[in-house]
This record gives C-alpha cells, sequence and structure tokens, in this order.
C-alpha cells in the first residue's frame, strides 16, 4: 500500500468480538491466525485481548495510529502484522512480546524505535522498510537470533552500527536510503542501494562473483593511493 492511498476522511469500522472470532483461522502447521487486514479500523479492536491465545495477529492494511497498552497481552504471539497503517511510534510495551518471531512494521511513519526493542531475544525477522527512521537504537545489537532486517526506504545516512554486533544476520536491506559513503570525497552521489548478505548463505558462483568484485574494487583503491 503506497503512503496516502487512504482517503483520511475515511470512517473507521468497528469489530466487535464475534466478528473478531470469526477472523481466527489454523495455517497448515496447525497455527491459531487472527486476521483483521483489511478491516479499515483506526484503532485496535478493544475485544482483542479475549483473543490473546492466537499464534499469529495480522492486522495489516489498516488505519491504525497508535498501538495500546494491552498489546502485552499477547504473550504467546510469534507473528505479528502491521504492515500498512499509520502507526508513529511503539509503546514500550511492546517488548513484553518475547515470543516473536517475526515482526513487520513496513509502510508506517515510524521515526523512531523504544529501547524495549532490544528485549525481543527471539525476533528472527524485523520488517521496518518505508517509515521515517534515521537510527536504530542501540538495544537492537541485543537481538541475537536476528536473521533478517529490512531497513528499505528509510532516512539512514550511515549503516546503524548495533546491526554489527548480530552475529546471526544473514540478509539487511538498506535499499534507497541516501547512505552517505565513509570517503565522501570520491563519491558525488549518495548511495541508493545497499543490500548486505551474509556469506554462508550464497551459492558458490554467487560467493565467486562478489569475491572477484570486491578484488577489482580493492585493486583499483589499492591504484588510486599509488598513483
Amino acid at each position: 500500500m503506497a503512503k496516502g492511498k487512504k482517503s483520511k476522511a475515511a470512517k473507521s469500522k468497528t469489530i466487535t468480538l464475534k466478528a473478531a472470532q470469526e477472523c481466527v483461522q489454523f495455517t497448515l502447521e496447525g497455527k491459531r491466525r487472527l486476521d483483521l487486514s483489511f478491516k479499515e479500523v483506526s484503532e485496535m479492536p478493544k475485544c482483542l485481548p479475549k483473543l490473546c491465545e492466537v499464534d499469529e495477529v495480522d492486522l495489516s492494511r489498516n488505519l491504525i495510529r497508535k498501538i495500546p497498552e494491552f498489546i502485552d497481552y499477547f504473550i504467546s504471539v510469534r507473528v505479528l502484522d502491521l504492515h500498512s497503517n499509520y502507526l508513529e511510534e511503539l509503546p514500550a510495551s511492546i517488548g513484553r512480546l518475547q515470543n516473536l518471531l517475526v515482526l513487520n512494521l513496513c509502510n508506517n511513519r515510524l521515526s523512531s524505535l523504544p529501547s524495549e526493542m532490544g528485549l525481543l531475544k527471539k525476533l528472527l525477522t524485523l520488517s521496518l522498510g518505508m517509515n521515517q527512521l534515521d537510527a536504530l537504537p542501540s538495544s537492537v545489537a541485543a537481538l541475537k537470533e536476528l536473521r533478517h532486517i529490512g531497513l528499505s526506504d528509510n532516512r539512514f545516512t550511515r549503516v546503524p552500527f548495533c546491526i554489527s554486533r548480530l552475529n546471526k544476520l544473514e540478509r539487511v536491506n538498506l535499499d534507497r536510503n541516501p547512505i552517505v559513503p565513509e570517503d565522501a570525497s570520491n563519491a558525488s552521489n549518495n548511495m541508493e542501494k545497499l543490500y548486505l548478505v551474509k556469506e554462508s548463505v550464497l551459492c558458490e558462483d554467487c560467493l565467486n562473483k562478489c569475491q572477484t568484485e570486491r578484488k577489482m574494487v580493492e585493486d583499483k583503491e589499492n591504484w588510486e593511493k599509488t598513483n
């Protein structure tokens, strides 16, 4: 969903407990999934705490501006999808969802994240693309199980240092950020794309190609230094 696609004048709908219960499905893996996407709600339904024992919650593609404190009722949730809403901030209580494996916050209006994000120790995938972030809290370095982090289409001018401390990280998507090269004197334009991939997940051909290209860059840099 592109930003601004939904009309600001759109009237928010109300979801009753009965309607929400009808949206609980079972995945192929037997997980309980609450799918409230595309419901045109501007706030999380007040009946949700009564359905807090689900494994996955999908509230994507709505008009939600704020996550209420009762989010911490969902202590067993493993997947939380809130992409394509109007979230401007996250409550500190998000850190209590310590069974989360996947958190999707893409396409919102987040300009910062609470330090409590670092409490999500089991998190494997964190999607933050299409927001207004220019930094990550240092506590993100505590997400030792994190494999994938999406940061595309934000306002980062440098690669967040905290992600360098995540040893299990396999992919970092920093596409379309105004990343400034360390040696700005050799760059006429800011980098538009930066996609980092751990070598262990590449096939042999791709790894050889990357190593060859890296050597060409290093050879060129060494030549420029000596000439």
